[in-house]
């Protein structure tokens, strides 16, 4: 992440391979394939277990959304920094893109259909952010 002019220049670079979210019973135990590959985040609520992980790990029989691909913001992003996911998400929103954000301690991740990678990446450089891959 860098300055320009006192404003943020954000930077983000495409992640590889496809990736799943998949819907568990608010009670079901955290699956040991959900904790596998090199990216996965896990987050229970009184409604239900969401796990996103890569889409190979995901089994066949659970309720999942494949195909899914991964736009990662280069951090750290300070807590206090405003407007950053509405910053990524408008340019998105306004090319009818769906995206599905995850926010990190460090960072912020969205994520957007397979087949709509390449006008979202369009979409962003032309709102002026940088993006690798």
């Amino acid at each position: 992440m860098k300055t320009e002019g006192g404003r943020l220049k954000l930077r983000l670079s495409v992640l590889p391979g496809s990736f799943a979210i998949c819907r568990l019973g608010a009670s079901d135990a955290v699956p040991a394939w959900a904790m596998r590959g090199a990216f996965f985040t896990i987050t229970r609520t009184a409604e239900e277990l969401s796990i996103v992980c890569e889409e190979a790990l995901a089994p066949a029989a659970i309720q999942a959304e494949r195909g899914w691909r991964g736009l990662k913001l280069h951090g750290p992003i300070p807590f206090e920094t405003t407007g950053v996911i509405a910053s990524l998400t408008r340019p998105l929103a306004e090319a009818g893109i769906s995206v599905s954000p995850i926010a990190t301690y460090d960072t912020d991740y969205l994520l957007v259909k397979n087949e709509t990678l390449a006008a979202a990446v369009k979409a962003l450089r032309s709102a002026g952010f940088e993006v690798e891959g």
